[in-house]
């Protein structure tokens, strides 16, 4: 290498990280007059410019993870001299200096100094009588700061007991709600039918902001007034059909109550779905040596959790239609409004909320649209217009309408979850 000119003890100092354009001009072999190296190093130059993803990264699947968000597959390693992602992120992750101060997460270990570095065992600190750690020389138990272990043993229990606790409670409360009505009339009928929905609204906000359906984020407004309609519409939606199409009674009819008890019933198996997906992509996110083998494993681990949230989803609601006081509705509709909403949260826990969103309003505009028609249809002249979905209502009955409705929604948004889901970026830790 050239020796720099200058005096002093400066004319020796290099520069730590150089700039980025002579890293580039360094790889390329390039770079005007002077000592040239016949040789670059491609990684310090991907070092450079994703520094800050390879500091704060707790192994190397973060950084795969990040690498493959910016556009790093597989397939565009060979100009880094290695064969997949993987082997890249990990030599990105050895290179890459580290403070032992602070944890990846960017917060000062207890009793470290950024400039200095931490003493030995500063992230310990000794206590007297009977840890439970492992005794140290002279007698000293020693244990991390902050942390005891029963005490630790004690919170994990308090917070998966909270979680199990928010999921069971949409189902706890809509029994509640519907016990109530079955034994009032008039104004109380009306108070505790609202009581019961503001209720159920409530408990489904909890099981929703907690566990593994907790979402980063709020949602969008749309989400959740598309929700509210496509329920509305799977409580009311059938009878007023049959009776804009004319198939249906003339006096009021009552809502379908157990649609809505199996729907917040499957909140629970809907929690540990999404457990269970997180749990096991994980692994194999850990165990895959490529991106291409962690997608062919992370698609069909997909698939089978949305199957299995469908058979809890199809058993409860079935239940559902046996409990004394219920209403039964349409089957189909209610598995399909299931899953519907299942996917839609599962795609905004890993970071597409807007996915859910548009899935949600289109399911909740084409229902809508079918009851506008049939009341377009009572106009002069616009018999046409409501000739497609009466013929639908008579030959399959107002449920067929709910149903192709949440169905195609499902399915396009199953193709988009399969896709996005499978990507080591979407496992990334926050």
């Amino acid at each position: 290498m050239a020796e720099h000119p200058g005096p002093g003890p400066v004319a020796d100092r290099r520069p730590a990280v150089l700039p980025a354009a002579a890293e580039a001009s360094a790889v390329l072999g390039g770079g005007g007059g002077g000592a040239r190296r016949p040789t670059g190093d491609p990684v310090k130059v991907l070092l450079h410019r994703h520094r800050e993803l390879c500091e704060r990264a707790a192994d190397p699947l973060e950084i795969a993870a990040g690498l493959e968000a910016c556009g790093i597959t597989d397939r565009a390693v060979a100009r880094y001299r290695h064969r997949d992602v993987f082997s890249l992120a990990e030599e990105l992750y050895a290179r890459v200096p580290r403070d032992p101060s602070v944890t990846p997460d960017g917060v000062p270990r207890p009793g470290g100094d950024r400039a200095t570095g931490p003493e030995p065992e500063a992230d310990f600190a000794p206590v007297t009588g009977p840890a439970c750690a492992a005794p140290h020389a002279g007698g000293t138990a020693w244990q991390v700061v902050g942390t005891a272990c029963g005490g630790a043993e004690r919170g994990g229990l308090r917070r998966h007991g909270g979680q199990a606790f928010a999921a069971l409670l949409p189902a706890a409360v809509c029994t509640a709600a519907l016990a109530v009505p079955a034994r009032a009339t008039g104004p109380l009928l009306i108070a505790a039918t609202a009581a019961g929905a503001a209720g159920l609204a409530a408990a489904l906000v909890l099981a929703v902001r907690r566990g593994p359906l907790r979402a980063p984020g709020r949602a969008p407004l749309t989400t959740w007034a598309a929700t509210l309609l496509l329920v509305l519409y799977a409580a009311y939606g059938d009878g007023l059909l049959d009776r804009l199409a004319g198939t249906g009674p003339d006096e009021p009819w009552p809502p379908a109550t157990a649609p809505l008890l199996g729907l917040a019933a499957a909140v629970a198996p809907a929690a540990l779905c999404a457990r269970l997906f997180a749990v096991r992509a994980r692994r194999r996110l850990a165990a895959s040596r490529t991106l291409d083998d962690f997608t062919a494993g992370a698609r069909p681990l997909l698939l089978a959790v949305v199957a299995l949230q469908l058979m809890a989803l199809t058993g409860l609601l079935a239940a559902a239609r046996l409990v004394p006081g219920t209403r039964p509705g349409a089957l189909a509709p209610a598995v399909a409004l299931g899953v519907l909403l299942f996917l839609a949260r599962l795609l905004a826990v890993y970071g597409f909320p807007y996915a859910g969103s548009i899935a949600l309003g289109g399911a909740a505009a084409a229902e809508a649209l079918g009851c506008l028609s049939l009341l377009a249809g009572r106009l002069p002249g616009c018999d046409a217009v409501a000739e497609p979905v009466r013929r639908v209502v008579e030959s399959w009955g107002a449920a067929a309408v709910p149903g192709a409705a949440c169905t195609a929604a499902a399915l396009v948004l199953l193709g988009y979850a399969s896709a996005v889901l499978a990507r080591a970026s979407a496992h990334a830790r926050p």
